[in-house]
Parts: C-alpha cells; structure tokens; sequence
C-alpha cells in the first residue's frame, strides 16, 4: 500500500526554513544507508566518514559530535564548556536566549548573560556589559562568550569581527561558542571555508546546523579545541542526544560536506532572499509599496521588514510568515521573511506581488 501524502507540496511560505523539505541528495543517502548491519550508537562508517570530513572543514584537531538537534546541539556544546556556576554572554536576541524554552539553564546548568544589540551581533564593548563579577560568589561567573552566526536578525559577522570577539573573550579568560544553525549561509554571504571564520580566529565550539539548510533531521556539535571541553562524550548521552541509529543523521551530513551541497544549497537561499529584498526596493522607489521599510540588511537568507499590521494580516491569509515584533504602539509590525533551499524565483515573484497589493489595499 503506498503511502498517502498529507500535505499538498506546492505550497510555499516564507515563514522558516525549517519549513523546507529535505534535499533529495539527502534523502537519497539516509537510503543509502539502509540495510544490512552497522555499529549502532556512532560506530557505523558513516559516523567515520563524517569525521573526517569535518576535520577536512576545520582542520585535523577538530572533532564531530552528532545531535539530535538544534537545541540539544547548544546546550549540549555549551554545557562541556562550562561549570555549574558558569555565566554565558549572548545576545538578548541569540535563539538560546529567545526560543530554547530554559533548556541551557534547565539541562544545561548555566545562567545566560543576555546582552542587547542593534543586530544580534556582540562587540567586544557589549561583552564587556556583562563580563564582570569574577570572583563574587553572588553572581554566575562569565566563562563563555556564544555568538551566533548567521544571527537571529540575518546578519553576518565577518571574519574580523568574530576574532574581535574571540580574542577579547580569551584575553578575560573565556571561551567562545558559535551557534552555527545557519552557518552555511553565513558561509555563502562571506564566500568563505568555515575553518577561515572558525578555527582560524579561534573558535573554541562551534553547533553545526544541518536541518535548515536542507537536512531531514540531526545537528552535529564540532570541537573545534578540545583542550577546552571536558566529558562531551558522556554528556551527550545524559543530555538524551545520542541517536542509537547515528548512520542515518551522519549519512545526511555526509551527502551535504562531501561535495559541496551544503554550501549550494546556502548560496541559492541567500540569493532568493537578497531577490525579494531587491523587488521590494524597487517597490519602495515606485511608490507601489507604502509604508513598506527594511529594518536590518539582508546578508543570509532573511529579510526584516515593517509594515502596518493590517496588510501584515492579510500577506499572511495567502503566504504564511512569523511577526518578529507585533507590540508596537504605532500600528506597525516588525516581520521576517525567510528563504530556503527550494524557494524559487517564481515563489519570490508571487510572494513579492502578494506584499505590494496588500500594502496598496490598505493604503
């Protein structure tokens, strides 16, 4: 009996990327994969493979863990680098601070130090907000600095900025974690090797995500020193992130690094966002889209916009997008737009129309 499809494929949003299928290439592997017997719990050639590739992005020192996802990814990394009274510096927007529901604190066992950013990004200035305190038994000890990149706003640290960051961090006797969930786009926009914006300047942790770039399911923490983790190995299976079945996870990535895939499928998001950020500016310049602003650069594959909440309300009946900020007193509301891997130039084009006639419907 062939299985019934409950979903009508030819719909499109702009919501996440997470909203994305897998890529076939993908799919294809995890079959691949299949049959016969393997080592279960990592031990497959898969997981082997895996390895090896990520030292090729990284550099021979580096060291693949496989998550289970996102979540489990960062609080997993965080945790092997910290201590029960440990405090970590990230930005009040870093999707560990928004949208991992207490899990670093909860699982984890640390407290989060938010900072707030224009653009999701931390400066060695804005660290310094919350790294003090060493030696006061009242107050969570500053041992991380986490950035993420590309940030929750879509914006992309440059390869300076990050050593900025990571030398300021060391320098006060921290280390620093890099939330990867996109960093294949950040890879794209910067047109540069992970190892050049990672290893090279310092990285300590990096969480590489796979999932909304393309992946089925299944993250991966990269050691990128390890001298200073400790125990990431039993941690993992007391954070509930080890997958019995590893070679179905590890074969996803496997299709993604070995080739290139990863950053193909990065680039083409990013283009397909910086095209809806151009269609929109030429809707701007002809007066065909009022009240229609940009509120970050477009640098990943997100575009951030405000617009009247009514003409938001009425985008989102046809083409379904999250608010990034509905509380405003003025009757406009901050959006995010986001691009995938298969979002195409003709689903640009209708989502593009689609804004416009509901900005001019409104007035």
């Amino acid at each position: 009996m062939a299985f019934e499809r409950l979903h009508d494929p030819s719909v499109i949003s702009f919501a996440s990327d997470n909203y994305a299928g897998a890529i076939p290439e993908v799919l294809d592997a995890m079959f691949a994969a299949n049959g016969g017997h393997q080592g279960s719990y990592g031990a497959d050639a898969y997981s082997k493979r895996l390895d090896a590739l990520i030292k090729e992005q990284f550099g021979d020192a580096a060291e693949a863990h496989v998550a289970l996802n996102g979540t489990g990814a960062n609080v997993l990394a965080l945790q092997s680098v910290t201590e029960r009274w440990s405090g970590v510096i990230c930005a009040a927007s870093a999707h560990i601070n928004t949208d991992e529901n207490g899990a670093p604190e909860r699982v984890g066992g640390l407290k989060l130090l938010p900072v707030e950013t224009p653009d999701g990004k931390l400066t060695p200035e804005l660290i310094d907000r919350q790294a003090w305190g060493w030696g006061d038994q009242h107050r969570a000890q500053p041992s991380v600095v986490s950035i993420t990149q590309a940030t929750e706003y879509g914006t992309v640290y440059t390869a300076d900025e990050i050593a900025d960051v990571v030398d300021h961090a060391h320098n006060r006797g921290m280390t620093v974690h890099l939330d990867g969930a996109r960093i294949a786009n950040a890879a794209a926009a910067l047109d540069l090797p992970l190892a050049d914006f990672t290893t090279e300047v310092g990285v300590d942790i990096v969480s590489f995500g796979a999932s909304k770039n393309g992946g089925a399911f299944g993250e991966l923490v990269v050691i990128v020193d390890p001298e200073v983790t400790l125990g990431i190995e039993y941690l993992r299976k007391a954070d509930m992130q080890v997958a019995s079945k590893q070679r179905f996870i590890a074969a996803q990535l496997v299709a993604m690094l070995e080739d290139g895939l990863w950053l193909r499928a990065a680039q083409h998001a990013n283009a397909m966002a910086a095209l809806l950020r151009e269609s929109l500016e030429d809707a701007i310049q002809d007066a065909s889209a009022p009240g229609l602003a940009f509120t970050q650069p477009t640098e990943s594959n997100a575009v951030f916009a405000l617009l009247p909440k009514t003409a938001a309300d009425v985008i989102r009946s046809r083409h379904a997008f999250y608010d990034w900020d509905a509380t405003r007193a003025d009757g406009l509301t901050e959006v995010r737009w986001m691009t995938a891997w298969d979002t195409t130039e003709e689903h640009v084009e209708a989502f593009a129309d689609a804004i416009v006639e509901a900005l001019q419907a409104v007035g």
